[in-house]
C-alpha cells in the first residue's frame, strides 16, 4: 500500500498542476490568435507587438517566434513557426511519462500487495482447521489483502480517466497552432515580394505598402 499511496501522491499532484496549466490556456488561446492574424493583415509591426505582449500563453509564443524576426525568407519564417510549435507542444505533454507509469504500475502493485496478502493469509491455515472457526482470522485477511488491488484499479483508472482529457487537449492545440500558423505564413507569403537588387524585402510585410511599390 505504502508505494501506491506514493503513487497516488504523485499522480494527483501531476493532475493538479496540469489542469491549473491548461485553465490558464483554453481562456485566450483563441483571442490571442485572433487579434493577432487580424492585425497582421493590416500592420505586421502591430501583430507582432500584441503577440510579444501574450507572450505568457503557448499561442503568443508560438506566433512571435515568426512575427519577431527581421524580414526573413518564407521558408525560415515557416521553420521558426515549426520548431516554435514543436517546443510549445513538448511543453503541453510534460508530466504524461509519469501518468503513463502510474497507469501502468498501480494495477500491478495493487495485485502483488493481494498476492502476498493472500500468501500470508493461507500459510497459517491448517488442514484440521477447515470449516472451523479457526479460519474467520484467514478469510478477513484474504479480503483485506483484496483492498490493495482495488485500491491499485482506483489509481489507474482515475489517473487514465485526466490522462485522456489532457491528450484531448494536446490534439485540440496541435489543430488550432497549425491552423493560426498556416494562416499567418499565408498572410506573409502573399506580401512577401523579393526585389531584384536584394533576397528578401527591406520594408515589414505591409501589404498595401508592398503592393503599392509593385
Amino acid at each position: 500500500m505504502w508505494p501506491l499511496l506514493l503513487l497516488s501522491f504523485l499522480s494527483l499532484s501531476t493532475i493538479i498542476e496540469r489542469v491549473w496549466f491548461w485553465s490558464k490556456i483554453l481562456t485566450r488561446e483563441r483571442e490571442v490568435a485572433g487579434r493577432v492574424l487580424e492585425a497582421a493583415r493590416r500592420d505586421w509591426g502591430a501583430a507582432a507587438e500584441i503577440a510579444r505582449k501574450s507572450n505568457d500563453q503557448p499561442i503568443g509564443r508560438f506566433l512571435y517566434s515568426a512575427l519577431g524576426l527581421e524580414y526573413p525568407d518564407p521558408e525560415v519564417f515557416q521553420l521558426a513557426l515549426q520548431a516554435s510549435a514543436d517546443e510549445e507542444l513538448a511543453a503541453m505533454r510534460r508530466g504524461d511519462k509519469l501518468l503513463e507509469a502510474i497507469i501502468a504500475i498501480s494495477p500491478l502493485l495493487g495485485l502483488l500487495g493481494t498476492v502476498l496478502g493472500l500468501i500470508s493469509s493461507l500459510s497459517s491455515i491448517r488442514l484440521g482447521d477447515l470449516g472451523t472457526d479457526a479460519t474467520t482470522g484467514v478469510t478477513l485477511g484474504i479480503s483485506e489483502a483484496l483492498i490493495s488491488t482495488a485500491f491499485g484499479l482506483i489509481v489507474a483508472i482515475t489517473t487514465l480517466a485526466f490522462y485522456r482529457l489532457f491528450n484531448g487537449l494536446i490534439s485540440g492545440q496541435v489543430k488550432i497552432f497549425r491552423q493560426s500558423g498556416n494562416d499567418l505564413e499565408l498572410i506573409y507569403r502573399k506580401s512577401w515580394m523579393p526585389r531584384p537588387d536584394r533576397p528578401a524585402i527591406q520594408d515589414p510585410p505591409n501589404r498595401t505598402v508592398l503592393e503599392g511599390n509593385g
